[in-house]
């Protein structure tokens, strides 16, 4: 009687075991939320969902082998996207460049654009704040002082009517504090590199419109009102910085899209 219990117990077991969801209806279900949120517009989601099909269900051939053909739809959808995306990021790459000279010498490793009103024949003798920018989109700016005598300055403040933004401290002695002169001139140049502006980049390009000011703060204060092509400068120099680096990120991600689908 026992024995007659058990075997009854494991033939139900069975049973009920043969009567619940196959791994072809549980992969269905996965595959349907997918299509669900793509109608979201969530592709990252849905993407995650199709490729689990396949690990957690290897046996749903035919659901795994749907997923595959959707996910090639997506991923030719979204590559064709970003290609036009990145055609209209190099349409505004070539309309900014105009505004800039590019060049690369033996003493840089990348190339940098200069603004046309900042080049060196045009703004060597007088006291402005200059952009920099290179070819990957990496950007700074620098305080320069042209006068008959030392600040010592260490520091860039820029304000109008209570708004301002502050510089990072770059010491005298510091690689990027230089001190030149010659005759009775003296220049003084320090460069704010990675991220030491402390959001002066931001705030002239959002203020370009506004009567700014500077002060060159050291030993003694200068102070300047910016001039009009020098807020153009930065503002024009953070929209390339921004849409080389769009460029570059676009390029990489189509680069990565080409590769999924040539393999499938």
């Amino acid at each position: 009687m026992r024995f007659s219990i058990q075997y009854i117990t494991l033939i139900f077991i069975l049973f009920l075991t043969a009567c619940g969801p196959s791994e072809e209806d549980l992969a269905r279900v996965k595959l349907n939320l997918a299509k669900s949120l793509l109608e979201k517009q969530d592709t990252t989601n849905a993407l995650l969902q199709l490729d689990s099909i396949s690990i957690l269900y290897p046996k749903a051939v035919y659901s795994a082998n749907a997923a595959k053909n959707l996910k090639n739809e997506i991923n030719f959808d979204v590559l064709q996207r970003k290609e036009a995306e990145l055609d209209s990021a190099k349409l505004q790459i070539t309309d900014l460049e105009k505004l800039f000279v590019k060049e690369k010498t033996q003493f840089e490793r990348y190339a940098q654009y200069t603004y046309k009103r900042q080049t060196f024949e045009r703004a060597w003798d007088r006291s402005y704040i200059q952009v920099h920018l290179d070819e990957r989109g990496d950007m700074f700016i620098s305080s320069n002082y042209f006068g008959e005598k030392w600040l010592d300055h260490v520091a860039l403040r820029v304000y109008d009517q209570g708004d301002d933004a502050r510089t990072d401290t770059i010491p005298l002695g510091d690689v990027n504090n230089h001190h030149s002169d010659f005759m009775d001139v003296k220049w003084e140049k320090v460069s704010y590199r990675n991220g030491k502006d402390n959001g002066v980049i931001d705030f002239i390009a959002k203020n370009a419109d506004r009567r700014l000011k500077a002060v060159f703060l050291g030993k003694r204060y200068y102070y300047i009102i910016l001039e009009t092509y020098d807020k153009q400068a930065v503002k024009k120099a953070l929209e390339l910085s921004k849409v080389i680096k769009k460029q570059k990120r676009l390029e990489a991600e189509i680069q990565s899209l080409q590769k999924q689908l040539n393999v499938s």
